[in-house]
């Protein structure tokens, strides 16, 4: 069914088509429940290459056709001829369309709605809602990263945060850079090797390296060698997150009350049974029942009460605001639980005196990888709603799409 002039009308104010782009025809298929609507390019207009702006003579022409948003419950296909030009200087090039981007087979309007809705829902979610393959709203989702980087201005964070987050199963690991201040993304490399850290930190540019205050990262020595290689005055700016440092303290702790556990085991009754998470909280958050089964176990068991205290101890050393006596509380403490006994303890000790300069760094810069790790948790919601993804392309790209406070709408629609 053919209709008439006020509807070629129609269609050219909704698509914003101008001269000497025409709307030639618009056709309703009920059968297949569609509006095919035909744009032409005049062959008496003039043609310029799309690079120089210079005038060319036509090529030849080629069929395209691009889905834009449905009218009321039809399916509008654009279709259109593309004259193709032979500039001299840049040879043979498409003439651009100002109702999609090159290489797209949508609208721009079109495209903008698939990427709202893959702000709400999974790729598969949104190729069943919209009528689409999984690949077609990645291939949304791909182009609008590529665009939203492209546009980004450089980058210029104070406060970097460094993460590795888990790609797949066996160990797979990706990097994650943060903006700490703003809380975007920067940017996803492919592993966790120094080489990689040492080539996704000089992407950022010298200037961006000799103006950092901070970099958060937790103790995986292949990203503290990159940044020792790279980032001026790299191990005054090295910050250990007090929360990784105590989640090694609380891990000891619980080590040394599963060994004791089984020491009483062994001799009958245990009174550690079902106490692991009575030793990890803050003792201000116990109320009073925990806090009276706590004194009466630190009676009884005197090995896991010695790290329990150790930890405690530990808890108080972050408020310290002069790097002096931040230094000389952090080795006290070490001197400590060297001297505490209990292996679990002393382990954690040589570490934290290994790393002693970065743990003073977080606390008298107030230096926190909180971020890095709300950032992690969001991307494993991803990973988990995506049901995982094929390869680190797609897992970066959805990274940075939802992550990474990028422009990702189509130009057009951004300048209309």
């Amino acid at each position: 069914m053919l209709w008439g002039m006020r509807d070629k009308e129609l269609y050219s104010q909704i698509l914003d088509i101008s001269l000497p782009w025409e709307v030639t025809e618009v056709e309703l298929d009920r059968a297949r429940r569609e509006v095919l609507v035909r744009v032409e390019w005049p062959p008496s207009e003039g043609l310029r290459c799309g690079e120089c702006g210079g005038a060319c003579g036509q090529y030849d022409r080629r069929e395209r056709s691009w889905r834009h948003l449905d009218t009321c419950q039809y399916k509008t296909i654009l279709t259109a001829s593309i004259p193709r030009v032979h500039c001299p200087e840049h040879g043979v090039q498409q003439v651009k369309v100002p109702w999609a981007e090159p290489g797209s087979r949508f609208t721009a309007l079109f495209e903008r709605l698939v990427i709202d809705w893959l702000h709400e829902a999974s790729i598969k979610a949104v190729s069943e809602q919209l009528g689409l393959s999984w690949d077609e709203v990645d291939g949304v989702m791909q182009r609008a990263v590529a665009r939203g980087m492209k546009r980004r201005e450089a980058q210029e964070p104070k406060r970097l945060g460094i993460d590795e987050t888990s790609f797949q199963k066996r160990h797979e690991y990706v990097t994650v850079m943060n903006d700490l201040e703003r809380g975007i993304v920067i940017d996803v490399l492919d592993d966790r090797t120094q080489e990689t850290l040492e080539n996704g930190l000089k992407s950022l540019g010298g200037k961006v390296l000799d103006n950092l205050e901070v970099v958060t990262l937790d103790m995986w020595q292949p990203y503290i060698a990159a940044l020792k290689n790279v980032v001026p005055q790299a191990s005054e700016k090295i910050a250990f997150d007090r929360f990784h440092v105590a989640k090694h303290i609380g891990d000891a702790v619980n080590k040394v009350r599963q060994l004791e556990h089984r020491a009483f085991h062994a001799q009958g009754d245990s009174p550690l049974t079902r106490s692991k998470y009575l030793w990890l909280r803050r003792s201000e958050n116990l109320d009073a029942d925990e806090e009276s089964r706590l004194e009466h176990l630190c009676r009884c068991a005197t090995k896991t009460a010695r790290a329990w205290s150790l930890k405690e101890l530990a808890i108080t050393l972050w408020s310290y605001a002069c790097r002096g006596w931040a230094r000389r509380a952090w080795k006290h403490w070490c001197s400590k639980a060297m001297r505490s006994r209990l292996e679990p303890i002393k382990r954690v000790a040589r570490m934290i005196k290994k790393h002693l300069e970065g743990i003073i760094n977080a606390i008298v810069l107030s230096a926190s990888n909180a971020r890095s790790e709300a950032t992690n948790a969001r991307i494993q919601w991803l990973k988990k709603s995506a049901c995982g993804f094929r390869n680190r392309r797609r897992f970066r790209n959805a990274i940075l799409f939802h992550l990474g406070g990028l422009n990702l709408y189509p130009i057009q629609e951004i300048q209309g």
